[in-house]
C-alpha cells in the first residue's frame, strides 16, 4: 500500500468517525447535506461514504432521506456493555436505588472528557429532568464529572479543567480550573459530590464515584432531583447513593 493510499484510507476512516460522532452528539436523524455541513466536508465525499456505511448496516436510511445510526452499531454497542461488569453491576444497583429512594438514578462515564449518561432509572416520584440515556454534557457542570477527574494527581485535573470547562446555561457553573481541581480532589476523596442548579435551575444532582481496583473513577451513580430534596432529606439521599456506590465496587472485587 502506498502512502498516498494510506492517507486515503486514514481520511475515510476520519470521516467515518466524524459523522457518527455528529449524528451521536446530535441525536436526531440528519440530511447527507446536513452531515456534510457539520463535517466541513466536500458532500460528494459523504454522500460516497454514507453509501458504503448503509450498504455495511452501520447507518441506516429512513424516511424523508435521511440518515441515522445503523443496526450493525447496535451489535458492537451489546457486545462492549456485557463485558464491562462494573457498569452491567451498576445498572442492577441503580434500579434498587430508585425504588429505595423514590428518585431518578443515572449511571454516569466520561466520554471524551464529556460526562455522558449510560444508564437510568426513573423513581416513583412526579420530579422528570431532561437528560435522558446518552446526554452528554461538560464535565464541570455536574457532580458526577468532578469525580469523574477526582483520582488525578492536582496538575492532571488542572489541566484537564483548563480545557474542557465551559459556562452552563444557568450560569452557575464553576468553570475557573483550580477551584474545580479542589473541589474534584475533595469530593472524591469523601466519596460524594453535590452539585445544584448548575445545569439546569431547580436540579441537584447527588453523586458516588464507583472506582476501580486501581483507584480509578470508572463511573458514578447519582440521584438527580428537585433542589429542595437535598435540603429535605440531603443527607438521606448522601448516604444512600454512597451505599449503592461501594456495593458496585464490592461486588466486582475492588
Amino acid at each position: 500500500m502506498t502512502e498516498g493510499q494510506l492517507r486515503k484510507r486514514t481520511s475515510g476512516i476520519d470521516r467515518t468517525l466524524q459523522m457518527l460522532d455528529i449524528l451521536a452528539d446530535k441525536q436526531v436523524p440528519m440530511t447527507v447535506y446536513e452531515l456534510a455541513k457539520s463535517a466541513g466536508a466536500p458532500a460528494s465525499t459523504i454522500y460516497r461514504l454514507v453509501d458504503e456505511l448503509v450498504e455495511r448496516d452501520m447507518l441506516s436510511r429512513r424516511e424523508g432521506n435521511v440518515v441515522w445510526l445503523g443496526p450493525r452499531l447496535m451489535r458492537y454497542g451489546m457486545v462492549y456493555r456485557g463485558h464491562v461488569d462494573a457498569i452491567a453491576l451498576a445498572e442492577q444497583v441503580m434500579g434498587k436505588l430508585a425504588r429505595q429512594t423514590g428518585e431518578t438514578v443515572q449511571i454516569c462515564t466520561n466520554d471524551d472528557d464529556m460526562m455522558l449518561v449510560v444508564a437510568m432509572a426513573g423513581g416513583e416520584g412526579h420530579f422528570r429532568i431532561s437528560s435522558e440515556v446518552g446526554t452528554r454534557v461538560p464535565l464541570n457542570w455536574t457532580a458526577s464529572g468532578r469525580l469523574l477527574l477526582g483520582h488525578l494527581s492536582e496538575p492532571e485535573r488542572i489541566a484537564r479543567f483548563a480545557r474542557l470547562a465551559q459556562p452552563s446555561r444557568t450560569g452557575l457553573a464553576e468553570t475557573d480550573p483550580k477551584v474545580l481541581s479542589d473541589q474534584a480532589a475533595a469530593d472524591f476523596a469523601a466519596r460524594l459530590a453535590v452539585q445544584l442548579n448548575a445545569s439546569e435551575f431547580s436540579v441537584a444532582c447527588i453523586a458516588a464515584p464507583i472506582r476501580d481496583a486501581k483507584g480509578v473513577c470508572i463511573a458514578t451513580i447519582s440521584i438527580v432531583t428537585a433542589d429542595r430534596q437535598v435540603e429535605m432529606r440531603g443527607d438521606e439521599l448522601a448516604a444512600a447513593v454512597q451505599a449503592a456506590a461501594l456495593e458496585v465496587e464490592n461486588a466486582v472485587g475492588h
